[in-house]
């Protein structure tokens, strides 16, 4: 199921065009330049027009994080999604796709003479439906609800990670969301049935060599020209980008950023070519640099967003791509897990094999954890964004756990249990080390985001209690309050009583707790430990907004660690709800495992004696009789066995 904003978007939302953001408010009475202010004011608008695109009740200030920090109860019950049934043909779809690679791979016809999949492969995998998975019916596609598209994921990752990753290339930040979101019927008609049968695989042209996180340094510009829009520019980066592909390409039109629909030539030409290097990552894939010379695109296939520009379409398809790249962590790491299991056995050290070790126990018990983890994020953030939630918050949540979680994973567990054997030709960690490590800056690099998620829910606070008094005091020219100066407390009073009342209101009301005796032991205690903490999370990150005022956005340090203890209670909180869901025993221990080792990171804790049994004995259950969540993954052979 696909989400038409049209469906979910109140009626009559007002036009906020001309206000001055917050953000940009903000930096200038902090002290920041006018082009700083200006440039950071212009992102924070464009959030603002992706949020109008939803219905109140789904927007960020709704989200299950932003109502479990700032309301008086912590919405529990909207941290775990299930996950509904499919139809047949569905089914249908996701084996035949899975059987197209799984046959290529046992053939050995996976990739060229280049190293990279080949088009007979991709081909194949549209006429099984794969490319047409996001796509409604009616435009030749299945229709999956994302949920299930991010599940699907999971399982083609442990096959071949970078066929799982361009679908979402293709669906989630390529051309298909744009056009099934912002494109008009006649581009829909157009587009849709070419990229849901593959015939035209798709990209998000938005990077460029000097415009990276910082989106408002674009150059790239397209003027019009009778009926067709003149392209001059160069993108970078761009992963699927090769000659006969079709490309969401961001630009500069009139000086305001825009997205046009353009098809790239079957041949490199006078306005178009390619800016090739070399990559480590994305080995098995495409990924160039486009360079665009009086490029000529028609008129009708510029995108027009109900609200905002070419920014509001980039941000609405980054969410659907953050998810997917846990899901596809998901995977990979369960390949890492299969590929440990019998090299533990293999491998013995003073006679034993080291499956009998208890840190190879414990890299087996984390690894599961993670896998765990993963899975819970990628299956509420689906279930939310099949709502109709924005899931801003969330998904970016989900994006942080997962790339990190397979950096760890990859080099702490998988490589240092693989030992001298990772670095040879054809292992797993030596051929991929490239791959597992790039996905912690895909789609935004991980700290910067979780920047932006403190940014996001700090936001309403922000405006309602301390914006006003930000102005007050720039208007009075006062650099440094003073509340024990009558005039400085007499200037402040109306802001400063508003803000008391909120304090005061949460100090005496206190939060009303959900019940959670339904979970099992451990995992009960873990979900309340974390749904204690985001409740009581409002008063120190409002403390932090009181004490940096306008100044906190120089303070990323700050808003880094706090931002990463939020999300490491909500990656608590939904991995016990997912885990205290599964009837299977192994599953239930990684989660509480996770959830372990999350809560002492959040602490500044040790591990005890009690928890290293935990992890040792589930990483020994795994290594003795297996685990379901492995079922069909494929391990790795052990290399140079002697």
């Amino acid at each position: 199921m696909s989400i038409d904003i049209k469906d979910i978007a109140p009626e009559n939302e007002p036009q906020r065009s001309g206000d001055v953001s917050f953000a940009e408010t903000a930096l200038r009475l902090g002290g920041k330049s006018a082009e700083e202010a200006r440039r950071t004011g212009v992102l924070d608008s464009a959030d603002d027009q992706v949020e109008t695109m939803f219905a109140e009740r789904y927007r960020t200030n709704a989200s299950p994080v932003h109502r479990a920090v700032w309301e008086r109860r912590v919405p529990t019950d909207l941290f775990h999604m299930d996950l509904p049934p499919i139809t047949d043909d569905v089914r249908q779809m996701i084996n035949d796709s899975l059987h197209v690679v799984r046959k290529h791979k046992r053939e050995g016809t996976l990739y060229n003479e280049l190293g990279k999949l080949t088009d007979t492969v991709l081909d194949d995998l549209g006429h099984a439906g794969y490319w047409g998975a996001l796509v409604e019916k009616r435009y030749g596609g299945c229709g999956l609800p994302f949920q299930h598209f991010a599940a699907f994921l999971t399982r083609m990752a442990t096959i071949e990670p970078t066929v799982a990753g361009l679908a979402s290339v293709h669906g989630c930040i390529g051309a298909v969301d744009p056009v099934r979101t912002f494109g008009t019927a006649a581009q829909k008609e157009r587009y849709l049935p070419l990229l849901a049968s593959g015939r035209r695989l798709s990209a998000f042209a938005l990077t460029e060599p000097g415009a990276g996180s910082d989106l408002t340094a674009l150059k790239t510009t397209a003027a019009l020209d009778g009926d067709h829009y003149v392209v001059n520019g160069e993108k970078l980066f761009i992963t699927n980008a090769v000659p006969g592909r079709t490309i969401g390409l961001v630009c500069l039109i009139d000086g305001k950023p825009a997205v046009l629909v353009a098809d790239l030539p079957e041949e490199q030409n006078d306005s178009f070519r390619l800016n090739e290097y070399g990559l480590y990552a994305l080995r098995r894939a495409h990924n160039n640099g486009l360079i665009f010379k009086n490029f000529r695109v028609p008129k009708d296939n510029l995108l027009t967003p109900p609200v905002g520009d070419g920014l509001t379409i980039a941000y609405h398809g980054l969410n659907l791509g953050r998810v997917a790249l846990c899901a596809n962590a998901a995977g990979t790491m369960r390949t890492m897990l299969a590929s440990i299991l019998p090299w533990a056995k293999f491998r013995e050290t003073y006679g034993q094999p080291i499956a009998n070790r208890e840190l190879v126990q414990r890299r087996v018990g984390h690894m599961a954890g993670l896998i765990v983890g993963c899975d819970a994020l990628v299956q509420w953030c689906g279930g939310l964004i099949d709502q109709g939630y924005r899931g801003e918050m969330e998904c970016i949540i989900a994006k942080i756990f997962g790339s990190e979680a397979q950096k760890e994973a990859a080099i702490e567990l998988f490589m240092k249990t693989h030992g001298g054997r990772s670095f040879i030709r054809g292992h797993l960690f030596g051929d991929n080390v490239h791959e597992f490590l790039a996905p912690c800056i895909y789609e935004g690099e991980g700290e910067m985001l979780g920047m932006a998620f403190f940014k996001s829910l700090v936001k309403q606070h922000g405006k309602d209690y301390f914006e006003s008094i930000g102005r007050i005091l720039y208007d009075a020219g006062i650099k440094q309050p003073n509340l024990a100066n009558p005039a400085h407390l007499w200037k402040l009073r109306a802001p400063m009583t508003a803000y008391a009342k909120w304090y005061a209101g949460r100090r005496l009301l206190g939060v009303s707790r959900d019940s959670l005796a339904a979970l099992p032991g451990d995992l009960r205690k873990h979900a309340e430990f974390a749904r204690d903490f985001l409740s009581g999370s409002a008063f120190d990150i409002s403390a932090m907004m009181r004490t940096y005022q306008l100044k906190l956005a120089d303070r990323q340090c700050s808003m880094a660690q706090a931002s990463l203890a939020v999300q490491d209670a909500v990656t608590i909180l939904v991995t016990a709800l997912h885990g205290a869901k599964s009837d299977c025993e192994i599953t239930r221990a990684a989660a509480s495992v996770l959830c372990t080792h999350l809560k002492h990171r959040m602490l500044g804790t040790k591990p005890n004696g009690r928890d290293f049994r935990r992890v040792t004995s589930l990483g020994e259950a795994i290594a003795e009789s297996g685990w379901a969540a492995l079922h069909d993954v494929d391990a790795e052979e052990v290399l140079m066995r002697y």
